[in-house]
């Protein structure tokens, strides 16, 4: 075997690890052979959209591929979908998303560099925003893009044809998507494109219009998704499942400190923390899952604040001591008003929403001066209280009129 083909088949083999489906693989073996030959990079795509403001674990599967690749000597394009987040990506969706709107996605994406900075070398990469085309798009460009795709074609995607039997509505705006990710992958020349394996039709679509532009399709690699702390579905910051990039320390180690036991081999396996052998003390589940905390929090906070996280969840979750710093929050309302139990824990606790709060409140695990509430409807006069929400979210609540009121 000549050098050229040893180090295509060593670039191969660390690219095809922990990929679910590889479509493409000879044509990018052929690529790989020119690349190494001729010491062009390939450029490889990994879109994003910022429908939320957060990064999680479940995106740092792709996005350690694309370091791989990076890693190799090769262009890493890591694209922010601002465009394509205003459609709305309806992949796995029941119901029509609603669209969002421009400046709510530019707030979104203001922070997504700097997260994706914590995995990826960022000043060797492409950032790349597909507003930058899409903006510029004309109607009839636009109309001829639209002209290169049929509604039976894209009807074939699972979650439209399910839709479609059942009577479910599917808008317009919907069915483009697929086409506007995939023209992002002509306008960037990509060779590779990575998603999780919920994207596998998006990432087809992007061959298939490279091909109609006269471009050499890109190899598709799509990922397992990671099942949130929930243990049931795909993480997801719409679910409240999910565990952030950009968490607090001793947050991050006890959301992950919550998952089933049943999770811990697949997170070890995706998230590229070990081996599962190495990692597993003993069979004692509660000492493996300590482990894999304190590894992802070292991994993305350091050594020295996942030993403090651990510290922290012993005496405050295992022990049931107050933390060091308890946080002090007032709830302001007009004089002799009282305040709602689910305003309250959403504003103090920093909980998503007030589903989530009464999730939590039916589990039996909200506490008001430690007393426990069943009552989601329970309303707070003035006063002072100690609010627990779980096992982690504490804080002394002041719940009171305006000062002008006062």
């Amino acid at each position: 075997m000549s050098g050229v083909s040893a180090e295509v088949e060593r670039q191969l083999a660390l690219i095809r690890a922990g990929a679910d489906v590889f479509v493409g693989e000879a044509e990018l073996r052929k690529r790989l052979g020119e690349s190494v030959a001729g010491g062009r990079p390939l450029r490889i795509k990994l879109g994003m959209d910022p429908s939320t403001p957060d990064l999680h674990l479940g995106h740092t599967i792709t996005l350690e591929k694309l370091r791989i690749f990076q890693e190799l000597g090769h262009t890493p394009i890591f694209l922010v979908g601002d465009f394509t987040a205003r459609i709305g990506d309806p992949t796995g969706r029941k119901k029509t998303r609603p669209a969002l709107d421009a400046d709510q996605v530019a707030r979104n994406a203001a922070t997504y560099v700097e997260q994706v900075g914590k995995i990826l070398d960022v000043g060797r990469a492409e950032v790349r925003y597909n507003s930058e085309w899409m903006d510029r798009m004309s109607p009839a460009d636009f109309v001829r893009l639209c002209s290169r795709y049929t509604v039976a074609r894209l009807l074939e995607r699972d979650d439209f044809a399910k839709r479609h039997r059942e009577g479910v509505p599917i808008s317009v705006h919907e069915l483009l998507y697929p086409l506007v990710q995939g023209y992002d992958s002509v306008a960037l020349g990509a060779d590779v494109e990575l998603g999780g394996s919920d994207q596998l039709f998006n990432l087809l679509v992007g061959r298939e219009l490279q091909r109609d532009y006269e471009q050499l399709p890109q190899a598709v690699m799509t990922h397992p998704l990671l099942v949130g702390t929930d243990g049931r579905e795909k993480m997801s910051k719409s679910l409240g499942n999910t565990i952030g990039l950009t968490d607090a320390p001793e947050e991050m180690y006890g959301r992950v400190m919550s998952i089933p036991d049943a999770l811990m081999s697949d997170w070890v396996r995706l998230l590229g923390m070990g081996r599962w052998e190495d990692l597993a003390s003993g069979g004692d589940p509660l000492r493996t899952k300590q482990a894999l905390a304190a590894r992802l929090v070292d991994r993305f906070h350091g050594a020295e604040l996942a030993a403090a996280a651990a510290l922290h969840f012993q005496r405050v979750v295992q022990q049931r001591q107050l933390p060091d710093e308890v946080p002090s929050v007032r709830v302001e309302l007009a004089a002799g008003a009282t305040a709602g139990l689910l305003d309250v824990l959403r504003s103090a606790l920093a909980l998503p929403s007030n589903a989530e709060a009464r999730r939590l409140i039916a589990q039996g695990a909200v506490e008001v001066d430690g007393a426990r509430v069943s009552d989601p409807a329970l309303r707070l006069s003035a006063g002072s209280y100690l609010i627990r929400a779980g096992r982690r979210r504490v804080a002394r609540v002041d719940v009171g009129p305006t000062p002008a009121e006062a």
